[in-house]
């Protein structure tokens, strides 16, 4: 039998070669026991996170994750403010304009936008508890989900973000709608120039290919794309001519 010193170390190891990871500069907690890898601590970005969950679930005997990390947020907010936010966010973003915008607030139910097309079918409802945005509701499409999930990572005191929203239309997951939502998401940042960018995809993996002025127009790309629901690994080759 495999013990636990050795998944974890296994899994430090891999985490220790990933730059992008920085595991000296942000330290991650690693537990297992029963199959199950609990990942814990605050990371630097978006990138981090997702890597560091993809490296915790890849050695054999491990068979779930319990996913405790957390981005370190951009400013520093509270909950009501990052919740106010992301409904505002929500309600303004034309997508969603067909959308009932609900606020959980102490466990209560709050109006942030109701519509007269209302129905069950559209309406997101967002909650946050320290720092973490929690989405639910129902969305016509996985793009919708996937945009709704952007715009809460979005609000600089988010630390993390559950997307738990049902999507009720039968279309599959494919790599074009994966490219078009990463497009229409760098067209929104004010910090990318979408039409510099080519985008492709394959199975999760984002390639970001062109060229852009700033080295944080080539950070902001690469991290919007981490940020879309489905993405595993972001390969940025955009270069920096400024």
């Amino acid at each position: 039998m495999i013990r636990a010193e050795e998944v974890i170390g296994t899994i430090r190891a891999t985490l220790e070669r990933e730059p992008r990871v920085n595991l000296h500069g942000h330290p991650i907690e690693l537990q297992f026991a029963d199959g199950v890898v609990t990942v814990q601590g605050e990371v630097g970005w978006i990138g981090a996170k997702k890597l560091a969950l993809e490296i915790a679930a890849k050695p054999q005997p491990v068979t779930g994750i319990v996913d405790r990390l957390r981005v370190e947020p951009s400013e520093q907010m509270e909950d009501g403010a990052i919740r106010d936010h992301v409904c505002n966010g929500l309600a303004s973003e034309p997508a969603f304009m067909q959308y009932a915008v609900q606020a959980i607030v102490k466990q209560d139910l709050e109006e942030v936008r109701g519509t007269a097309q209302r129905g069950l079918d559209r309406v997101i409802e967002v909650e946050v508890n320290e720092g973490i945005v929690i989405l639910n509701g129902r969305a016509e499409s996985i793009s919708h989900k996937r945009l709704a999930g952007v715009l809460a990572w979005w609000v600089p005191g988010s630390r993390d973000v559950v997307n738990g929203i049902e999507v009720w239309s039968n279309a599959e997951e494919n790599d074009d709608e994966l490219v078009d939502l990463i497009r229409i998401v760098l067209e929104k940042d004010p910090l990318v120039n979408a039409a510099q960018v080519s985008i492709h995809s394959k199975d999760g993996v984002v390639i970001l290919d062109g060229a852009v002025p700033m080295l944080n127009n080539k950070h902001a790309a690469e991290s919007d794309a981490w940020y879309v629901l489905g993405v595993n690994e972001v390969v940025n080759n955009l270069v920096v001519t400024g």
